[in-house]
């Protein structure tokens, strides 16, 4: 991952800044901020101001630096989902396996398909049942789009097989996993695709 800032020396960032250096929403930085998992504080204009120092160590968890360049392996992931409870989880939990992993978090489908224009992720990880666009609508729409059959989808949701199927199914290449989030299955798939990415890069010289 190549994070770089026009004045290296700068002690602290905007939201903005710090959502863009840990690949999360602006949301899931305000949620790290009031939990205590990024130091900030705010100006008289009311403005969040988070330090430096503070997303560097989070960074560093991850195996990222702020101003390197591209971290070997890395792996992009887009998270759906629309409840901010495991929104945290997801940011929480997976950054703290430290792998190479570049996390964005949104929270509908909609939202979803605009990252996906930005920048296709290698793993969309991505709810059923969200207001808007919901995950079923998003899964067609990128299935649709022969330039995106290499990316990874996995669904992870409340819902049963027969709700599921009652709407239509999921393609046959979606892999699905029931909520509550199973975390240590998807470390292992993390582990098992960063090595894998890790291994073509080799290849590739």
């Amino acid at each position: 991952m190549s994070t770089t800032l026009q004045d290296p020396d700068q002690p602290y960032f905007s939201t903005t800044q710090a959502a863009k250096l840990l690949g999360v929403s602006l949301g899931t930085v305000q949620q790290m901020v009031e939990d205590g998992l990024l130091q900030a504080w705010k100006t008289a204009g009311g403005h969040r101001r988070i330090l430096r120092e503070s997303v560097e160590a989070h960074l560093a968890r991850r195996g990222v630096a702020v101003g390197s360049g591209s971290g070997s392996g890395e792996v992009r992931v887009l998270i759906a989902e629309d409840e901010p409870i495991f929104q945290e989880l997801y940011e929480v939990t997976m950054t703290n396996w430290g792998l190479p992993l570049r996390i964005d978090i949104v929270e509908n489908g909609f939202d979803g398909l605009m990252a996906v224009g930005r920048q296709a992720p290698d793993v969309l990880i991505v709810d059923l049942l969200m207001p808007g666009m919901d995950g079923f609508e998003m899964i067609r729409a990128l299935r649709a789009n022969a330039a995106l059959t290499g990316m990874d989808i996995i669904v992870v949701s409340a819902m049963e097989e027969d709700d599921i199927q009652a709407r239509g199914g999921l393609p046959a290449d979606v892999v699905r996993y029931a909520k509550p989030i199973p975390f240590p299955e998807l470390r292992g798939y993390f582990q098992a695709k960063v090595a894998a990415k890790l291994k073509a890069q080799r290849a590739r010289g």
